[in-house]
């Protein structure tokens, strides 16, 4: 039998049909759904007066336009967001499919609240309106991001037809240095292929390195794979993987658990199962990583320097670089630590679970917002933000000057009332740092949440691993 890696078993286990030599129709077993890529789709399902195939098997949350405010009972007050709430609220109580609304309890980042609530399991196909589905690949599982014609074609059938991507394998040998996590682990991997290293593929994880990564590290990994063009991220489910789930998965009977169990086993690739790219990296070699461009591959080690741009390929890469440049008002050659900040942005789907803002934490206690940053923490979800106050995470953060806020997508992305003015510089634990990316003009430098934290008591972009040696910040 032909040795098949992890992602070809998952794609065969789940085709319906085999159109062609490149494509299958795929069967999904879980679509999430928000508020803004599902409209389009619901209509052409009234148009065409079609149903929901299997409404148990969807799932939507309100998360990019909600407001953040710190208020008991949140209300979308912009007139275009409150109308895409409601509609989606309509669609999901018309076709029968569970809703986490805006003031649900549970609410917050789909990309979140679906692990912690037990929905992604080892072996599953996820899908959803949004890029970075990739997530998912933490637990094992096939996630990938669809469009809204494709959200449509789901909705009526279940199933979706896909084109088969390649395969590449990512090793990550050794250990991670104190001071240095998965979200600089990913941003080096970004930087060192490119923004379009990973086009047209589905990478698995694999190595030392990877084993030692806590599942919410692994999130974070796989969340951003799809920053370099990746279709997809995996990693095969492990211990770790396997009682995350059990632990957030309550609803697996026991006497589904050895058979479930029995079925993960497999996920993994065969000895000798072929990928078309192999990369390796040494996890002792890496350091904490900041953005100093517009796109997540332009990025240095914090104890690193902005490129030259006559060490840069001359074309598409060096104009970006120019481009970058003159819209982050930084200089070729210039070192990244000491960049003043004017606001700090700890949450996102990337880095906005309960380890992250233990990190964050750690940092911030006993400190003070630096005089002129605007700091803010924004959770995941719902069930982020009641374990972070179980913890006291809320005081450390308020008692240091810091906004403590409700769950959301917020500023990962303008779509809010949560938008960066021009030429503000932000230090962001987000997945994207595209120009308006965070509000017209404002500029995004990308890093780990403890990264961002020294940032915001220091007042400008720090090398976490000095943190120890600072002065206790205090206000005028």
């Amino acid at each position: 039998m032909t040795a098949r890696t992890l992602y070809r078993k998952l794609v065969d286990s789940h085709s319906a049909a085999t159109l062609d030599e490149q494509n299958v129709l795929l069967f999904c077993d879980l679509h999430l759904m928000n508020e803004y890529t599902s409209p389009q789709a619901f209509a052409g399902l009234y148009e065409q007066r079609r149903g929901v195939a299997m409404p148990g098997q969807n799932v939507a949350v309100v998360s990019h336009i909600i407001p953040t405010h710190p208020v008991k009972f949140r209300v979308i007050v912009d007139t275009a967001s409150a109308l895409q709430a409601s509609n989606l609220k309509n669609n999901c109580e018309h076709f029968g499919i569970p809703l986490f609304d805006t003031n649900d309890s549970l609410q917050g980042i789909e990309h979140v609240v679906a692990p912690e609530l037990g929905m992604i399991r080892p072996g599953m196909v996820v899908i959803c309106g949004d890029s970075h589905t990739t997530t998912y690949g933490a637990l094992g599982a096939l996630g990938f991001g669809i469009g809204t014609t494709e959200v449509e074609h789901v909705l009526a059938t279940q199933t979706l037809v896909y084109r088969i991507a390649q395969d590449m394998r990512i090793r990550v040998d050794g250990v991670l240095p104190a001071g240095t996590t998965a979200k600089d682990l990913v941003l080096a991997i970004i930087g060192r292929i490119g923004a379009q290293g990973a086009r047209g593929f589905v990478v698995e994880f694999c190595g030392p390195a990877i084993d030692a990564l806590s599942i919410e590290a692994r999130f974070t990994l796989c969340n951003m794979t799809v920053e370099a063009g990746a279709r997809g991220a995996l990693i095969a489910p492990d211990q770790t993987a396997i009682d995350y789930v059990m632990a957030h998965a309550q609803d697996i009977a026991s006497y589904h658990r050895e058979a479930a169990l029995a079925a993960w086993q497999d996920l993994r690739s065969d000895d000798g199962a072929s990928f078309e790219v192999e990369h390796r990296f040494e996890a002792a070699d890496m350091a904490p990583q900041v953005t100093w461009g517009t796109s997540p591959d332009q990025v240095v080690a914090i104890d690193g320097r902005i490129p030259q741009l006559v060490d840069l390929p001359d074309g598409p890469v060096r104009s970006s670089a120019e481009r970058a440049l003159r819209y982050t008002g930084l200089q070729a050659g210039d070192a990244i630590e000491g960049t003043p900040v004017q606001h700090v942005f700890i949450g996102s789907c990337t880095n906005g679970r309960i380890e992250d803002l233990r990190a964050a934490a750690g940092i911030v206690r006993g400190r003070r917002v630096a005089e002129g940053v605007r700091a803010m923490v924004v959770p995941g979800s719902g069930a982020v933000k009641a374990a972070a106050e179980a913890e006291g995470l809320h005081r450390v953060f308020t008692e240091a000057g810091f906004e403590w806020r409700r769950p959301g997508c917020s500023m990962c992305l303008a779509m809010n009332d949560d938008v960066l003015a021009d030429g503000v510089r932000c230090a962001s634990t987000t997945n994207r740092n595209f120009e308006g990316r965070q509000g017209r003009g404002a500029i995004t430098h990308l890093m780990s949440p403890a990264m961002a934290a020294a940032a915001a008591v220091t007042g400008r972009i720090t090398d976490v691993r000095l943190i120890e040696n600072l002065p206790l910040k205090t206000r005028p």
